[in-house]
């Protein structure tokens, strides 16, 4: 019988701010929105949620200020089943707060505060050597310091941990941190700003996938929303289709993947059998508001697509 796998996720913590509105306004424009809904959200939040819905060992290491925002988020997270260490920063600064709108169609414009959030980072190294083994599953993001990832990355290859690095927000990376990773996860745009290759299609998806798989990263998993996602591995590309649904919510369906991948390879499934959950998972997201409230559990995903997702 395979042991499952610990899983640590490294990363950001926000309080989302949601309105939604028939349509974004334009430079100088004033709308007046509908819904107002305030959730706990931040990727690395987002992403150890969505895993422990699923039943997954999580621990999540995260850095949040000493306000409301901050206090309310290890509280919230501690009721998720999630094992947070939330840290402080050194100085004074404000939690995490995202501001969302989300138009008629589900879409999103998302702007981040990200306070504390940027104050992440291990000069001591003990919780790292506490946390991370050879049975554990490292998942980071990029709503952290870069010099983080790269220690945390480093750290994670030395201790032969599986390292799982969704490239998002985008921003440059280095080559050190590519070539540290084994399975990398952008979406359509996150592949274009790393191989600079636009990616509509399978064809697209294929080459921009091999050109990242030249910087290092063993695995590369492109999500392309509701047309399924692809998976470049050892020189085969594999596509799986979307799953038609009513969108009203896109605004944490990359996060509830990662996190649904990452449970899936803590089971010990195969990569490609671990993607196939992950985009059920995201399926089921975009049909609910919010961004961790929008993870589904096992039951709600065995109930949605009639079958159990995992054999």
């Amino acid at each position: 019988m395979i042991s499952e796998k610990k899983i640590v996720v490294i990363g950001s913590t926000n309080t989302d701010m949601v309105i939604k509105t028939n349509h974004f306004p334009n430079p100088g424009e004033t709308v007046l929105g509908g819904q107002f809904y305030m959730n706990l959200g931040g990727k690395g939040a987002n992403q150890a949620v969505a895993a422990a819905r699923l039943g997954a060992d999580v621990h999540f290491v995260t850095c949040v200020g000493d306000d409301l925002f901050g206090m309310e988020a290890v509280k919230q997270l501690r009721t998720e089943n999630v094992q947070i260490f939330p840290m402080k920063p050194k100085q004074e600064t404000h939690s995490g707060v995202a501001l969302i709108t989300i138009d008629k169609t589900g879409e999103n414009n998302i702007v981040v505060a990200s306070g504390a959030n940027l104050k992440l980072d291990f000069e001591d190294t003990s919780l790292l050597e506490q946390l991370i083994t050879e049975d554990s599953i490292v998942l980071v993001q990029l709503e952290i310091p870069i010099e983080t990832i790269l220690q945390v990355c480093t750290f994670a290859k030395g201790r032969g941990a599986l390292l799982v690095l969704n490239p998002a927000p985008i921003c440059p990376l280095p080559e050190e941190i590519l070539s540290l990773v084994d399975i990398i996860t952008p979406n359509q745009v996150e592949a274009k700003g790393l191989s600079g290759i636009t990616v509509t299609d399978s064809a697209s998806a294929t080459l921009a996938a091999a050109k990242i798989h030249d910087m290092g990263p063993e695995h590369i998993i492109i999500t392309m929303g509701d047309k399924g996602a692809v998976l470049f591995s050892s020189g085969e590309m594999i596509s799986i289709s979307g799953h038609p649904v009513d969108a009203v919510d896109t605004t944490a369906a990359g996060d509830v993947f990662n996190g649904a991948l990452t449970m899936g390879l803590a089971k010990g499934n195969d990569i490609l059998s671990s993607m196939t959950l992950a985009n059920k998972a995201a399926a089921i997201a975009v049909t609910r508001i919010g961004a961790q409230s929008s993870a589904p559990t096992m039951d709600e995903l065995d109930t949605f697509f009639k079958q159990p997702v995992l054999k």
